[in-house]
């Protein structure tokens, strides 16, 4: 079959692979690609295939949107699609023996596709090269799992438990029951993880029925930590399918209901490696954290409006904010105080980091995590001041500078010098673009919320 050598490792270890999957995740967190026979599959890794980039600019219904004329427009050219290193893995999850790996996308002169979210990110982290700092990030991620049955009104439900045929209809916060009512299900996902390479940490029963978060292992390589991510919701999404079951990462699945979110834990290491933003003090005291660690609190609440179309991406992420639920209505930041929206965690000073809280599941992984880092790295270049944290409860009333609706916060977002900055102007504005047309599509058709990001 020819191919990279990585290709012929793979098949040596799986024999019986049938077909290839080449996918990524587009700007709706929705997985897109193509599926190759695996006996074609081979000169994907040198010669790569074609995909209309206009795909990374989908409505999250798979409209396209023609954001800024691109999609149907400009006749919806074709960008090459190469694959991304330690992408390939078994999908133990297949109907038949499939593998997978993830694309990126370039011209024909290897120059990185623009409108990628991969590649925004990307261009972030350049700047951290400059200050010679190296972030270190984790993802954790709250999803609910759903019965692939609707009620008799045609409503969304949580699923039959599997060892009690009961469904659950209390919240039991950190249930142990919970975790081991749908412990099969956890497992597999952990262990599938595990075997494409992706580190999964505790997990737990959150704050609703069928509820769970799954922490994902802190990295040095951003990058990959943002792959690893996308890596874990196809295989959420697809383990629950053989269980009988829907994965959703949608913000807010029931008014009733908590919330999910996607928090952010980052953390800079010197030239020397050891934690920027520990300053030495027991924690708690202001002499715990560094210039560095205040200077990236006081960027990210200096940039939180201009972010807050990024961090909710969709009209259903808006349901997520509410008061006095431990989900973030200001731009606070505290110490271990979970109603605020920048949480420096109880740690000891090689483990000072910032845990960004206001983020939901929704959220494209690659665009959160570079929201994230571009407004640290313009806090420490700008020097902004972080203020006095915030005491008991921040989130008892909701910051009206923040633009919790959203057409205000894609507006507020499109207009942002600051994020133009750092994704790029022309992103911006495509980016934008897609999510207003993306809302005033829905007000036209008073379509029902919970039809969004499932």
């Amino acid at each position: 079959m020819g191919g990279h050598p990585s290709f012929q490792a793979f098949l040596a270890k799986y024999p019986k692979t049938r077909y290839l999957d080449a996918y990524f995740q587009d700007l709706s967190c929705v997985f897109r690609g193509k599926r190759y026979p695996v006996d074609q599959a081979g000169k994907l890794f040198s010669s790569g295939l074609m995909i209309p980039g206009g795909s990374f600019l989908l409505g999250v219904n798979g409209d396209s949107m023609d954001p800024e004329g691109m999609g149907f427009s400009d006749g919806d050219p074709d960008e090459l699609g190469m694959p991304v290193p330690g992408t390939l893995v078994n999908c133990p999850w297949a109907q038949v023996p499939t593998g997978q790996f993830m694309v990126t996308l370039q011209g024909l002169d290897g120059e990185p596709y623009y409108y990628e979210p991969r590649n925004v990110l990307a261009r972030v982290l350049d700047r951290f090269r400059e200050l010679e700092l190296q972030p270190v990030v984790a993802f954790e991620l709250e999803f609910y799992l759903l019965d692939l049955a609707r009620t008799p009104e045609g409503r969304i439900q949580v699923p039959v438990g599997p060892l009690t045929g009961q469904r659950g209809d209390t919240t039991q916060v950190y249930s142990m029951d919970d975790v081991e009512e749908f412990g099969l299900f956890l497992d597999e996902v952990t262990r599938t993880c595990r075997e494409q390479g992706v580190e999964t940490g505790a997990i737990t029963g959150e704050y609703a029925p069928g509820q769970f978060e799954i922490n994902l292992m802190h990295s040095d390589n951003p990058l990959a930590a943002a792959d690893h991510c996308v890596m874990f919701q196809r295989a959420v999404k697809s383990i629950a399918r053989r269980h009988g079951c829907q994965a959703t990462f949608m913000a807010k699945p029931w008014a009733e209901q908590s919330g999910s979110g996607l928090h952010l834990h980052v953390s800079l290491l010197d030239r020397d490696g050891n934690n920027a933003f520990d300053g030495g003090g027991r924690y708690g005291d202001r002499d715990c954290g560094s210039d560095l660690l205040y200077h990236a609190l006081g960027g990210l609440g200096d940039t939180m409006a201009d972010c807050l179309g990024i961090f909710a991406p969709g009209i259903n992420s808006y349901r997520r904010f509410v008061p006095n639920l431990c989900v973030p209505v200001t731009s606070d930041w505290g110490f271990d105080n979970r109603s605020v929206a920048l949480r420096v965690p109880k740690s000891d000073g090689a483990a000072r980091r910032i845990e960004h809280r206001i983020a939901g599941a929704d959220a494209n992984p690659y665009l959160a995590l570079g929201a994230l880092l571009a407004g640290i790295h313009h806090g420490i270049v700008n020097h902004i001041p972080a203020g006095p944290p915030a005491t008991g409860n921040a989130g008892e009333k909701a910051d009206t500078d923040l633009p919790f609706e959203p057409s205000k916060a894609f507006a507020r977002t499109r207009a942002s010098s600051f994020l133009a900055g750092y994704f790029g102007e022309a992103y911006v504005r495509a980016y934008t673009s897609c999510k207003l047309n993306e809302y005033q599509a829905f007000v036209a058709e008073d379509r029902e919320e919970t039809a969004w990001y499932l």
